[in-house]
């Protein structure tokens, strides 16, 4: 069974403009640091430390989310408003009205692609502490365009930003049959990197969200790679 989207929960955090991104990593080694023995090969100076993948871990939940596209929706026009730029919150200038179906899709999933008016071809954007706006790109909640089957978003806690991610098994379905082997295989090509984030509380301990792109039809929540992956197995390279 397809799962709800998460992309509409993710943090905001990008609208703060003359904030930092994220927190810098200190990759320097410890004074603790023992040396290399005569046996060991010395690194080049000035070589990035690299950081081993953790072994796999199962019991993990990965969920996806994607851009809702207004030609695949339906339903009475809504009115919606919010803010024209980028750099703008919770604003009350008039966006266009759109149908009722795609509105509720672009707060469940995050963004959505417009078709058709004045603003076609630019993305209906919400956030929940930022509200509608208008932009050239579907953005995660620190600003950067999404990436399809590249970005993904996790608890800071749980998967930093920067992290490398890797579906070894794509565990069950929520009814415990195997994951169709077509998804498995297209979720398990793909090299995660955790960019976004969920806002507090939404997220939790294994959970990992995938951002798979634009839907590809109408009824696209009922396509199988709509789906969520439970006790499925990550391999996890920290940034």
């Amino acid at each position: 069974m397809a799962a709800r989207g998460a992309a509409a929960i993710l943090l905001g955090a990008w609208a703060l403009l003359g904030c930092s991104g994220g927190d810098a990593h200190d990759d320097a080694a410890g004074d603790g640091t023992p040396a290399a023995t005569p046996d060991e090969a010395a690194p080049d100076e000035g070589a990035p430390e690299e950081t081993a993948p953790d072994e796999g871990e199962s019991g993990w939940t990965v969920t996806v989310y994607y851009t809702a596209v207004e030609s695949h929706h339906d339903g009475e026009p809504v009115a919606v408003t919010g803010c024209p730029v980028l750099d703008c919150t919770h604003g009350d200038s008039e966006l266009g009205s759109y149908p009722e179906d795609f509105v509720t899709a672009v707060q469940q999933e995050g963004t959505g692609r417009i078709v058709h008016g004045p603003h076609a071809g630019e993305y209906l954007n919400w956030s929940w502490d930022v509200g509608y706006w208008l932009d050239s790109a579907p953005r995660d909640s620190y600003g950067a365009p999404l990436e399809p089957f590249v970005s993904a978003a996790a608890d800071a806690g749980v998967l930093a930003r920067g992290d490398h991610v890797r579906i070894e098994d794509c565990g069950t379905t929520e009814e415990g049959e195997p994951i169709e082997p077509e998804v498995c295989e297209t979720l398990s090509a793909a090299s995660w990197v955790v960019t976004d984030e969920f806002t507090p509380g939404f997220g939790g301990d294994h959970h990992m969200d995938a951002y798979i792109g634009e839907e590809t039809g109408p009824g696209f929540t009922d396509s199988p790679l709509y789906t969520t992956l439970n006790d499925a197995t990550l391999t996890v390279t920290h940034a």
